[in-house]
């Protein structure tokens, strides 16, 4: 709304200007925000339309996909309602949530209504069906979604910048699973009892019809997991070691998977600080500033819009805003055409700028550096060494050799110093005894100085009602040498001039470089920025370098910066995940009675973490702080689907099937179940992993993860989960028995006494 003012304030004024003078925006992170937000929209848009298809696959009805669809509007409206109570808008991190938690919404509400209509298939009348089904099935959905909320409500109370970019991550998914839960408790079984009818059999069935078509590829596929399952069941030995094997893989395979604090976003602008040797004259820099600004033009036409600043510490522009400025030094703020309008990637484009720019020999360093922003927070990738020090000499010393060694390092770019050169300067020494012969003072010889070498406010030219300030000074010739400031004329009351070289000695000066502080040390920065290489692989390299340096005592040599960050947000995420593990635990142990079958159920949950690890080395994409929270998400994601068929399973068990029947026949009557509740989530993810708009690359690191594990856990579920549960129950009944002769044992021994 801001940028929106702005813009409509800047038009108005355009108005009045001269026609030739045009006023154009260099940078507008509304822009990107605006486009994230549209991307993200039409992400959740797709993935509300994947659902339906999924649903209407699998249960072939018009109104049982409108039953289920229905929990997706009424859990959306909760979450507006929380965001207006809240005060929060509907920004990236918001429309991001509901994205992820639009697959998942419709869960408890498949698994309700696809055992109501298994029931009426089987002839039951639809609001029987809907009483006895929901009875069989409610327990387990109340149970999944206690996991869910186990997994994202801690969320809420995460500090620091996790918690910033999560926050509302967790309480949208907690209140949205919740609502849907309610939903398919109480809403389902009701429209199902009044919208939902016995299927006549047709005598004939067309060709191309879905009994004739979907529902037989569906039953054909129940029968073949079916066979699958009993044949994984009577061989559990192999079943295990495959698995075992598997997940050893993973791991493996997890360690070629490059880290980095967060996803870099294209945002279609960078900037770069070009620097000349110390004291290089502005026509110089000048000059070099119009030969660069032809080589962008005629090699970069993914630039827009260049605004420049060369060679002088006067000019205010945005350019100038936020940076050191002097005679040697040029500044560039570029805008770039929209990411869907040109091949390249703004990193692409600034290394290649960097590249043009090596090129140049009178250029003795240059920094070019990407506009960088995660999920409305602006943060940078940049790693840096700090160098602790008091003896200025020594600190330096050190910093330029460690400077020197990353530059050779791979994917380690624009490596800079933070301490400047030393620059020259002219010093003038007054001599009081002189200026008081001469009626002088201190404050009078100053102002004279500056006059003629700063310039002064002679008057206001009024044009058009504008107003110019006219200032007036020494012409760049007569201001250049100690000669010139030694003969610049001061006027004392009596209104005799006197030359500045009567009263004061001019000498040149070398300045000190600027002394920075930390925890109330002297300190020196040495930066860098990752290209095309993980952080987490360059800090690695970064650091066994500072261990092989020859560090003097008194100094001292940390890395910190975006790795830093990237530590302490990974030490949270370790945290959350055994926060989370003990609590979706505590859960199921106080919904099932049972020690040991939640460890049945959470047999998955290891499986998950090896789909993460393959997901993301086969897409070559990084773990970062977004797909480590995907990881954690998929912990209470992919006991869902484990509950339910275990739930199923001691329901058949309890109804007097033998053990290895119950598990054969519960497989298959929760192999639809399971599919849709998983396939709604990793279509709904789809969309989130592979947009390419702006903000994409934030959150499709997450939908990677996400789709990849619950992929891996998916066919752990099927197959892994009714292995363990009967090698857990074979043991269990072992145990009972052996209890029961001793018993029988006691018993007999105490009759014959």
């Amino acid at each position: 709304q801001v940028a929106r003012e702005v813009r409509e304030k800047l038009s108005e004024l355009e108005k009045d200007l001269p026609a030739d003078v045009k006023i154009d925006t260099i940078f507008d992170s509304s822009e990107f925000i605006q486009g994230s937000i549209g991307n993200l929209t039409s992400t959740l848009m797709y993935a509300g339309i994947f659902v339906i298809l999924v649903v209407l696959f699998f249960l072939g009805r018009w109104r049982a996909t409108f039953i289920v669809i229905i929990t997706i509007p009424i859990s959306l409206i909760v979450a507006f309602i929380y965001l207006f109570i809240s005060g929060n808008s509907i920004n990236i991190i918001s429309l991001s949530s509901l994205s992820i938690a639009i697959g998942m919404v419709v869960d408890d509400a498949i698994v309700v209504l696809e055992n109501i209509t298994k029931h009426i298939e089987k002839g039951s009348k639809p609001r029987e069906a809907a009483i006895y089904a929901t009875n069989e099935v409610w327990l387990a959905v109340i149970v999944t979604t206690l996991t869910i909320v186990a997994v994202f409500f801690p969320l809420t109370f995460v500090k620091g910048l996790t918690g910033v970019m999560f926050r509302q991550l967790g309480m949208i998914v907690t209140l949205t699973t919740i609502t849907s839960t309610l939903a398919a408790i109480t809403l389902t079984p009701t429209l199902s009892s009044l919208m939902l009818r016995l299927r006549t059999k047709k005598k004939k069935v067309k060709k191309l019809s879905y009994d004739n078509t979907i529902r037989r590829f569906l039953d054909s596929f129940d029968g073949f997991y079916e066979r699958t399952l009993r044949w994984a069941i009577t061989h559990k030995t192999f079943v295990l070691i495959v698995s075992i094997l598997v997940f050893v893989g993973s791991i493996m395979l997890m360690s070629r998977v490059g880290t980095e604090f967060m996803p870099e976003s294209d945002q279609s602008s960078m900037s770069a600080t070009i620097e000349l040797q110390t004291g290089t004259r502005v026509n110089e820099t000048k000059n070099l500033a119009r030969r660069i600004d032809r080589l962008l033009m005629e090699k970069f036409p993914e630039i827009d819009l260049i605004s420049t600043s060369s060679g002088s510490d006067k000019d205010a522009n945005f350019a100038t805003m936020f940076s050191s400025t002097g005679t040697n030094t040029i500044l560039y703020s570029m805008s770039l055409v929209d990411i869907e309008e040109r091949d390249r990637t703004v990193w692409d484009i600034a290394q290649a700028f960097r590249n043009e720019l090596d090129m140049f020999p009178e250029i003795v360093n240059y920094q070019v550096t990407t506009s960088e922003s995660g999920m409305g927070v602006i943060m940078s990738n940049n790693i840096e060494v700090e160098v602790y020090g008091y003896d200025i000499v020594e600190t330096n010393n050190v910093a330029k050799e460690l400077a020197d060694k990353m530059s050779r390092i791979a994917g380690a770019t624009d490596i800079q110093i933070s301490r400047d050169a030393s620059k020259p300067e002219l010093q003038i020494v007054m001599d009081q005894d002189k200026m008081i012969m001469h009626g002088l003072n201190t404050a009078t010889v100053s102002s004279a100085i500056k006059n003629r070498i700063d310039g002064m406010l002679a008057t206001r030219l009024r044009e058009f009602g504008d107003e110019y300030d006219v200032i007036v000074r020494y012409k760049e010739e007569s201001r250049n040498s100690i000669s010139d400031v030694e003969n610049i004329p001061v006027r004392n009351m009596q209104g005799q001039i006197i030359r500045l070289g009567e009263i004061a000695e001019v000498k040149e000066f070398w300045s000190p470089p600027n002394i920075e502080h930390k925890r109330k040390e002297r300190i020196v920065y040495v930066t860098a920025t990752p290209h095309k290489r993980p952080l987490g692989d360059i800090a690695a390299d970064i650091q066994q370098t500072i261990d092989e340096l020859d560090v003097p005592s008194g100094v001292s040599v940390e890395i910190s910066g975006a790795i830093e960050d990237q530590m302490e947000s990974f030490a949270d995420l370790g945290l959350l995940m055994v926060l989370s593990l003990v609590l979706v635990y505590l859960v199921m142990a106080s919904q099932f009675e049972s020690l040991r079958m939640p460890f049945i159920i959470m047999f998955s949950i290891p499986f998950a973490f090896s789909g993460v690890a393959l997901a993301l080395f086969i897409t070559d994409t990084t773990l970062s702080l977004v797909a480590g929270i995907g990881a954690i998400m998929l912990i209470g994601i992919v006991v869902k689907n484990a509950i339910v068929l275990v739930d199923y399973i001691n329901l058949m068990r309890d109804r007097g099937l033998e053990l290895y029947e119950a598990v054969a026949r519960s497989g298959r009557s929760r192999l639809r179940p399971v599919l849709m509740t998983s396939l709604t989530t990793i279509l709904a993810m789809l969309p989130l992993a592979m947009s390419v708009g702006e903000g994409s690359e934030l959150w499709s690191p997450m939908g990677i993860s996400v789709i990849g594990g619950l992929i891996f856990s998916t066919l752990v579920t099927l197959v892994l989960v009714p292995v363990v549960y009967i090698i857990f129950a074979r043991r269990g009944e072992r145990n009972k028995k052996r209890g029961s002769m001793e018993d029988y044992k006691f018993l007999e021994s105490g009759a014959v006494n």
